[in-house]
């Protein structure tokens, strides 16, 4: 053992690169000195020393660019904090677009900024060669310009992170490896290092590609995979104005930025090549890969169309080296769900230096406080499947996720690759039926249903896509007549034991103790009172529940629910998720449908909203569950998977006497958002309360204590501060997706947190929250003048607190 390897800490963090070494500037920054990083070689030796140093503050919501704002606050203080120099320059930057999807995006994303506070602007052809005299414009339409953005020098600035930790306690030990985390009853408790061990409160992998291996030796799936990523740095280039902003070109994969008088030309190609999928080199250190100019050759010889001046300079340093990439390219953060205090800040993507001020200093805060201090679900590992970690999976995938950063950012964008992972027993059938699928948490689930002669695939566009039409005909079958949607990837959980109802009466925000065959929609709160999820419970039994929840989420809340169950408590949790196979059939006819298949009598005396019993169709016992997610009469059929295929082919030989038709996911979308019911992870999350989110109906608070019960009430004591609202723009032609401005009496006043057509309602419908600051919601919404800005156009919205689809819930009761 060195000397300057301690026996114990209370944070040992694992790699020295800007991350590693963020966390620990900001666990100092926290109070907590005991932290000790550990770098297997130098400090920045794996890729931060090669990254761009770009800082951009703009990223997909709005946590998220709240977090690269403060990286890039940090970074122009640092050098008078810490003494060290940083390089850190803000310049500003530019992004350009050659057509009029790409000036679309551009201009959706500007006017999301503006919900965020960051001061953004558009920009023309003629004033993004005011700066950038010696571009070529000819084919730009437009841009967008961003003045706050920055550049900085990688390793200087890991360096000052790294002087400001140490400054205020933490060790920073080189040239050690970790070889092994430690775990005891399945927490995280030390380290195995060359040097020998170390005991620790938390660990924290920050290893970047080494991060994968490390997980998996402790029992934790962390799926990321480096790839090779290229740049190419000039000769000294003659007029090269040293204060130009970065220059972003994603038409053409490309970005640059001038770096001492030369120009730095990097790239995120769409076809990328990933790298060491057995394994790294053991000596890896400042690495460099092979160089490979015909990979490279496209970006450069666009680069010399977009930049004339380009042809007559030399290239001084062709670089390729390593670059860490997750299956859908967002980065990787938070405690583990395998392994309690394991947390990860990982799967940078190529821009690890302008996340990791922000990153780092959410993710000590969540050490710290035991809890995320924001909604980071977007980054939050437990969004990960456990398949994910597989090295044919993430070969594949993590090549099309590199090119994504610059691609087009379509809504409703597939992945090509890594696809057919988790197929429903009934994906073959819907196939054959025309069904074009979509993927989530690797389930391939149904989206739209191509017709006859019309070949079932996306073609991608910010207006009305070619599958527009064919899933309005799916709503109008759902409000109409009968739809049925296969909804196999639902979580499913069943909770047994004799405190099987104690444990989900602690951890649910509604009543559990009800008579069996009742189902109960309730949130699972946090202990600030924010909403960790939504889902539904169903008795079974006097000692068995089943808990169903979104694909998507599934693995974040079973482990949400296991975390929460008494080690003393007599109460079982299982993952059936895939045992189970759940078909939804929605609409005014779905009694009839059902009744037909099944002889089972399924009226309101019988069979009333909100219980779930057994029938039987074909050859199988089904539970039927009467809820609904669309906002029409129906029932959720639930079946062992190997009778799936029977009782949908039950339900076909019936439906045409009914109206049935097949629906996709699409069609789910746009009935719910008329009905305005909420959805986890867009128009509610864990900063999000029942209260401000309009579903205290789900609270039972009388029945007495349950996980975040006190914080909900303090806030409704403390009254609104914002309200949720349905909006639907008058001109039916715009469409809205999430994160639009939402104004009234000329001032921004909230944004819209999910969009979709309603093409009963005939224009699209927005959710969002409003601000109370300027007064009362209600009576703004009395007086009208809403406005939802789509690409910096505004457009007049109606707005309304409850649902503008049946308001009274009648037709889910009939």
């Amino acid at each position: 053992m060195t000397a300057s390897l301690p026996s114990s800490a209370r944070v040992v963090i694992i790699g020295g690169g800007v991350v590693g070494c963020s966390i620990a500037y900001h666990l100092t920054k926290l109070g907590w000195s005991d932290v000790v990083l550990i770098e297997r070689k130098r400090l920045t030796s794996g890729t931060t020393w090669h990254a761009a140093g770009l800082v951009g503050q703009l990223r997909a919501t709005m946590n998220l660019t709240k977090l690269a704002q403060y990286t890039t606050n940090l970074y122009a203080t640092l050098e008078a904090e810490t003494g060290q120099a940083t390089g850190f320059k803000q310049r500003g930057s530019i992004s350009v677009a050659t057509n009029g999807a790409r000036m679309e995006e551009l201009l959706r994303g500007a006017s999301m900024a503006k919900t965020f506070g960051l001061e953004v602007a558009r920009v023309t052809p003629a004033e993004i060669k005011a700066k950038w005299p010696l571009l070529n414009v000819d084919d730009v339409v437009g841009g967008v310009w961003l003045p706050g953005d920055g550049q900085t020098n990688p390793i200087d600035t890991t360096m000052a992170l790294a002087k400001g930790a140490t400054m205020r306690g933490a060790r920073v030990i080189e040239n050690v490896e970790v070889t092994a985390i430690r775990t005891r009853n399945g927490r995280a408790c030390g380290v195995e290092t060359s040097d020998g061990g170390i005991d620790a409160e938390y660990v924290v992998v920050a290893s970047g590609m080494w991060s994968r291996h490390l997980g998996l030796k402790a029992g934790a799936d962390i799926p990321l995979q480096a790839c090779e990523h290229f740049y190419i740095v000039t000769e000294a280039f003659p007029g090269l104005d040293p204060t130009l902003p970065v220059l972003r070109d994603p038409d053409n994969c490309a970005y640059y930025k001038e770096d001492a008088g030369k120009l730095l030309l990097g790239a995120f190609e769409p076809n990328a090549k990933p790298w060491a999928v057995d394994g790294i080199p053991a000596d890896f250190e400042f690495g460099e890969l092979p160089d490979d100019f015909e990979h490279f050759e496209p970006i450069l010889a666009a680069a010399m169309r977009r930049l004339p001046a380009l042809e007559q300079v030399g290239i001084r340093k062709f670089f390729n080296g390593p670059e860490s990439f997750t299956p859908d390219v967002r980065y990787l953060l938070g405690e583990t769900p395998d392994v309690g205090h394991l947390f990860v800040a990982a799967g940078f993507n190529s821009i690890g230096i302008q996340s990791a001020g922000g990153a780092g200093k959410v993710l000590a805060e969540w050490i710290v406080d035991g809890h995320p201090p924001m909604d980071l679900a977007d980054v939050d590992i437990r969004r990960m499947q456990p398949f994910q970690v597989n090295k044919r999976y993430l070969k594949e995938r993590v090549s099309e996720s590199l090119g994504l950063l610059y691609a087009m950012h379509w809504p409703y964008r597939q992945y090509e690759t890594g696809r057919n992972v988790r197929l429903s027993p009934l994906h073959d059938e819907l196939k054959a039926r025309g069904a074009c699928f979509g993927e989530v948490a690797g389930w391939e689930r149904a989206n739209w249903f191509a017709p006859a002669g019309v070949k079932a695939e996306y073609a991608y566009s910010y207006g009305r896509q070619n599958w527009f039409e064919h899933s309005a005909a799916e709503h109008r079958a759902v409000r109409e007549a009968v739809g049925v949607f296969d909804m196999t990837s639902f979580g499913k959980f069943l909770v047994q034991g004799r405190d099987a109802e104690k444990v989900l009466q602690r951890i649910s925000a509604n009543d559990m103790a009800v008579e069996p065959g009742r189902i109960v929609y309730t949130q699972w709160l946090n202990p600030r009172g924010g909403i960790e999820a939504d889902l539904t419970v169903t008795r079974l039994s006097a000692d068995a529940f089943m808990v169903v929840t979104a694909g998507g989420t599934a693995r974040r809340d079973f482990a949400w629910l296991t975390r929460h169950i008494d080690p003393q408590a007599h109460a079982f949790a299982t993952d059936v998720s895939s045992g189970f196979t759940c078909l939804s059939v929605m609409g005014p006819n779905a009694r009839a449908l059902l009744q037909a298949a099944s002889g089972a009598d399924l009226s309101n005396t019988a069979h009333p909203f909100g219980t779930s019993r057994e029938i039987e169709i074909g050859y199988a016992r089904v539970r039927a569950a009467r809820v609904t997610y669309v906002g029409e009469l129906g029932w959720e059929l639930y079946m062992p998977t190997e009778f799936a295929r029977g009782v949908l082919a039950a339900l076909i030989a019936e439906g045409e006497a009914h109206g049935l038709r097949l629906c996709g996911l699409h069609a789910m979308d746009s009935c719910r958002i008329e009905k305005a019911y909420r959805h986890w992870g867009h128009d509610i999350g864990d900063e999000d309360s029942p209260f401000e989110a309009g579903l205290m109906f789900a609270v039972k608070a009388a029945k007495g204590d349950f996980i975040g019960r006190d914080a909900l009430l303090k806030r409704v004591e403390a009254g609104f501060s914002r309200r949720m609202v349905q909006f639907r723009l008058t001109d039916p032609a715009p469409l809205l997706y999430h994160d639009e401005p939402i104004w009234h009496d000329g001032a921004i006043v909230g944004r819209t947190t999910s969009g979709a057509y309603g093409h009963t309602l005939g224009g699209a419908i927005g959710l969002g929250y409003v601000a109370t600051t300027g007064g009362p919601v209600e009576e703004r919404i009395r007086a009208g003048g809403f406005e939802i800005e789509v690409a910096g156009e505004r457009f007049a919205a109606e707005a309304s607190l409850s649902p503008m689809y049946d308001p009274k819930g009648s037709r889910i009761r009939a």
